[in-house]
């Protein structure tokens, strides 16, 4: 007859193992990076599940019961190896690849354009993209670098500047016929504004450092930047453009900036990687590749001629 398998805590068993390899809460939820709350509660629900006592509690401690001690050792020797095996595979895997966390306008309108000349050069080497909207933090995750909008304060990261952000009012040639054109900031009011979810105070912040005295909370809102840089490219109205990532699109004239005025915002778009781990030699050269692309120079290998657009 086969044996019935029991539906094991994984949770509470992970945190269990933590807290007694440090025979601490504390310890315990700043290595995992929750609360010690959540240590205590994980304990609990496995201590109740095993119907025993793995922690004396008391007012301001916690100590190890002879049970718990001697269950620690053995799982906490289960947790290693699992861990080693699932490291094992992880770097099998993407031996041959960089794990890149970039915002999808980003990826749509500056990276895709170039990366094939990338590809080219480093055939042995594929990108994955990771085009998650969320604070960057490459605690728990296999991000090898990311390239971000920001201040270059990333925690326990280095980073190297790409271009400092601007922003122009954009539109397609059409659209702008339509409503008379633009000769001063002060004409967009004629104008659909179209705004971004994620940058919903564009058209505040270019009001107020232009002096333009506009009712910002009106127009058409979409979730991406991307969506709203097609919308303007398609004729539905003015958008705060991104210099930098647009440049393609006004060059090619699928854009327009009527009133050719570039606002520095004060943030920059930067390359980013971990300093906690040392940096693949796949790493390394998507980094230097990236800064060849804006005329940077390189951050590794020094030597050899830049791979510029």
């Amino acid at each position: 007859m086969q044996r019935r398998r029991i539906n094991l805590p994984l949770n509470p068993l992970r945190s269990f193992a933590v807290a007694s390899r440090h025979k601490t809460f504390t310890a315990a939820a700043k290595e995992l990076g929750v609360s010690q709350v959540a240590i205590s509660r994980q304990i609990s629900t496995l201590e109740n599940y095993l119907d025993v006592s793995l922690f004396e509690r008391g007012v301001r401690s916690a100590k190890l019961t002879e049970v718990g001690r001697t269950f620690g050792l053995e799982i906490a020797r289960l947790f290693d190896d699992l861990e080693r095996a699932t490291q094992r595979m992880i770097s099998h895997e993407t031996e041959g690849t960089v794990n890149l966390r970039v915002h999808p306008t980003m990826a749509h309108h500056w990276l895709m354009p170039k990366l094939m000349g990338f590809t080219r050069r480093h055939p042995d080497i594929r990108v994955r993209f990771d085009t998650r909207v969320e604070p960057l933090d490459f605690r728990g995750t296999h991000l090898d670098v990311a390239l971000q909008l920001g201040n270059g304060d990333w925690r326990d990261a280095r980073s190297r500047k790409l271009w400092d952000e601007e922003v122009d009012v954009v539109c397609n040639q059409p659209y702008l016929d339509s409503i008379g054109g633009l000769c001063k900031p002060e004409d967009v009011t004629k104008g659909e504004l179209l705004h971004s979810r994620y940058r919903r105070r564009a058209w505040e912040f270019w009001a107020r450092a232009v002096g333009v005295d506009l009712d910002f909370n009106t127009g058409t809102e979409f979730e991406t930047s991307l969506l709203t840089f097609s919308a303007a490219q398609q004729g539905f109205g003015l958008a705060i453009g991104q210099l930098g990532l647009l440049d393609h699109m006004i060059a090619e004239g699928r854009l327009v900036r009527p009133l050719d005025m570039g606002i520095p915002t004060g943030a920059a778009f930067y390359v980013i990687w971990p300093k906690t781990v040392s940096v693949s030699v796949k790493t390394k050269r998507f980094i230097d590749w990236l800064l060849d692309q804006v005329g940077q120079p390189r951050e590794f290998f020094k030597s050899g001629a830049p791979d510029r657009p």
